[in-house]
């Protein structure tokens, strides 16, 4: 196998991977809250659920660099990469891998104190959707270094 595809797959596995582990976490950090507000006040579950799903999109992220590393790599189409240009893909999938980790653990954290304050103040929903937001600008942030990243890599490596 060349080395170079080794790497660019692997890069695209660790964004998916770890993106999603960090969703995983996140979203079940805002469920224990949401579970416990619902099993109080039932009529609850819309709005905390929304706030339960927000750490989940930084899975989706990931998955998205890593289809469009195995697009471009000979797996999904396109070529198989040398060593080098292997090298720089796995580099360009680092920002979406530990970007969308930490990030999605910590937009669990922040969603479920905001599941605690919509539970108490109902009335509040709005400016509680607006802490864990907050924590998606950086997994966006880091989908688009990942992406730029990824697109700027010159053909002729």
């Amino acid at each position: 196998m060349e080395l170079g595809l080794f790497l660019a797959v692997l890069g695209a596995g660790l964004a998916a991977g770890f993106a999603g582990a960090g969703s995983a976490i996140g979203v079940g950090i805002a469920g224990r809250s949401a579970a416990g507000v619902v099993t109080q006040e039932p009529s609850m579950f819309s709005k905390v659920l929304i706030l339960q799903l927000l750490p989940g999109t930084q899975g989706i992220y990931g998955l998205l660099i890593g289809f469009i590393v195995l697009s471009q790599v000979g797996i999904l189409g396109g070529e198989i990469p040398s060593l080098s240009k292997g090298l720089i893909y796995f580099a360009a999938c680092m920002p979406m891998a530990i970007g969308g980790f930490l990030s999605g653990i910590s937009q669990g954290q922040c969603s479920s104190s905001a599941i605690g304050l919509v539970a108490k103040r109902p009335d509040q929903f709005g400016k509680a959707m607006i802490f864990p937001a907050m924590v998606e600008t950086y997994a966006i942030l880091a989908l688009l270094i990942s992406i730029l990243s990824i697109f700027g890599i010159p053909a002729s490596i």
